[in-house]
């Protein structure tokens, strides 16, 4: 049988069937999960319309140059990139309160988000200094989100620590997400649908190609795309009340020592655990190709493929939702690892919408790259919690470090999709992209195509390349859960101040000897938080 006792390394265990086959404490009633989920999707539906709409916003309706725009985009990544760890240092270093440490951080960053939101649509009447406003309202939007986003991902691990419900919380996360960005792309795009009637260039005038868009554009299209952004917008503080109102933190007993770790030696700490590396190194280039395929797609079907009226309909990811319980389900069974092949699919589907450009086919690659993104969303937040865990086995599991964890991750998936994107659009200028223009060039047309095909194409499969050596395999995975649990179950943890801890009980943090010491004299083992 197996032992618990942790020496410098877990001792394998011989069979599967020496897994115990009670379930720890903490199960999660469906309301809880629901709660939970519903927090996350505002930001979501409001990622989604950015994604989907800012670009074509940027360049056909605000009419800023594409270099502005680039810079736009590039600036307001690479500040939510930045507010990534400085997010996970106040986070890590904040008190426990009433609601608990991170649901506070949700609740106060919502109605901010809102607001900046809501201006980020705003044609403000200010001439050449445009750039300058979106790009400040983007990258505040970006840096907030962040601060909602952190806590919010993080908050699975203290929802509870028995791992099947962990996995189950993330599918309800990941499906109400899916949700989310369906619902704001779709919303979004039938809202401002009346602002870029087809067709965008009357056949008079098809002669001149640098036809400004302008007679095509609705007088009302800057009230337009302020109701989208109204409408998504209100559903912050909506969503993150209920999920205040329906889950409860508990922190996780198996806990070492209580002093905080400083920000950057925890950091380091992370950064040097080999299956994270892995885990941020292949995401950072499969999220990147998700974002690059979701802001160029309407730009495509706008200027590089007669898709224009079924622009609205292409976004709506309905295969995303619905695959993601099938996701969880199936990676249950099969494995996490082995299930993230499934990313693939996003490969053949982007180089046909490039080569064949037909409503047929569009449908076809929408509801394959639906289910693609589905699962590249719900894969890394479903193998976090397993890294934290591991981490927690094989090395000291210092307090604080899960959002630091949580928000690495997110920082490099956020400067990998910066420079992505930032580079993209900056190939549309030297493309020879005209702002405004009612038919691009060939040169922007083939540039689309590259952006559409090529690049998602050439991310994903270096991204499943890093993947392939993810060390945690399902039996590594059930063994930590394993053994956390037994270290659970035998370390009681007394709550008393250093002077009241008995001499056999330990506050250091190197656990294994002083278990050993423990169990030598007979006592039964613990450890002071001090």
């Amino acid at each position: 049988m197996a032992t618990s006792t942790r020496g410098p390394g877990p001792q394998p265990l011989e069979k599967e069937e020496d897994l115990p086959q009670d379930r720890p404490s903490g199960h999660l009633s469906v309301i809880s999960k629901l709660c939970y989920s519903i927090g996350g999707a505002p930001n979501q539906a409001a990622s989604s319309a950015a994604a989907f709409y800012l670009q074509l916003f940027l360049l056909d309706v605000a009419g800023i140059p594409a270099v502005q725009a680039s810079l736009v985009v590039f600036v307001g990544k690479l500040l939510g990139a930045a507010a990534d760890p400085a997010a996970g240092f106040i986070i890590s270093r904040s008190p426990r309160t009433a609601l608990g440490r991170l649901t506070p951080w949700i609740l106060g960053c919502s109605p901010f988000l809102a607001l900046t939101y809501f201006f980020l649509w705003f044609l403000p009447p200010i001439g050449r200094l445009q750039g300058l406003w979106y790009a400040a309202f983007y990258g505040l939007f970006q840096a907030l989100s962040t601060l909602l986003q952190v806590p919010y991902s993080a908050l699975t691990m203290f929802l509870t620590q028995d791992q099947e419900e962990r996995d189950s919380a993330t599918a309800y996360r990941m499906t109400m997400e899916m949700a989310g960005t369906l619902t704001g792309a779709t919303v979004h795009g039938l809202i401002v649908a009346g602002a870029h009637k087809a067709p965008r260039c009357p056949e008079a005038n098809l002669t001149d190609p640098l036809l400004s868009v302008a007679s095509s554009i609705s007088p009302h299209t800057s009230q337009l795309y302020m109701i989208a952004a109204g409408v998504i917008a209100g559903t912050y503080p909506l969503c993150t009340a209920l999920l205040a109102l329906g889950t409860t933190e508990e922190d996780d007993g198996y806990i070492l020592e209580q002093r905080r770790v400083p920000f950057f030696q925890g950091l380091s700490h992370t950064l040097q655990h080999q299956p994270y590396q892995k885990l941020v190194a292949s995401f950072l280039f499969i999220s990147a190709a998700v974002q690059v395929q979701q802001s160029y797609l309407v730009l495509f079907c706008t200027h590089a493929a007669p898709l224009h009226s079924h622009m609205q309909n292409l976004v709506l990811l309905v295969a995303a939702v619905l695959s993601t319980p099938f996701w969880e389900w199936f990676l249950q069974r099969v494995g996490k690892k082995a299930v993230a092949y499934g990313i693939g699919a996003m490969v053949p589907s982007a180089l046909l919408l490039a080569a064949v450009p037909t409503a047929p086919v569009a449908y076809a690659v929408a509801f394959v790259s639906g289910t693609s993104i589905a699962l590249a969303s719900l894969l890394p937040w479903s193998m976090l919690p397993d890294i934290v865990d591991d981490f927690r086995l094989h090395k000291v599991p210092l307090k604080g470090l899960e959002t630091i964890f949580y928000s690495s991750y997110v920082f490099f998936t956020k400067l990998s999709g910066a420079g992505a994107l930032g580079i993209s659009t900056l190939s549309l200028e030297f493309a020879g992209y005209e702002s405004g223009s009612c038919k691009q060039s060939d040169k922007v047309v083939i540039m689309l195509k590259v952006l559409i095909g090529a690049v998602p194409t050439s991310m994903v499969l270096i991204g499943l390349g890093i993947l392939s050596v993810y060390p945690i395999t399902e039996q590594r995975r059930r063994e930590t859960a394993h053994r956390l649990d037994m270290l659970r179950r035998e370390v009681p943890v007394c709550l008393v101040t250093q002077s009241q801890c008995s001499p056999e009980w330990s506050h250091h943090s190197d656990a294994a000897p002083s278990l050993a010491k423990a169990r030598e004299s007979g006592s039964q083992p613990g450890f002071c938080w001090v």
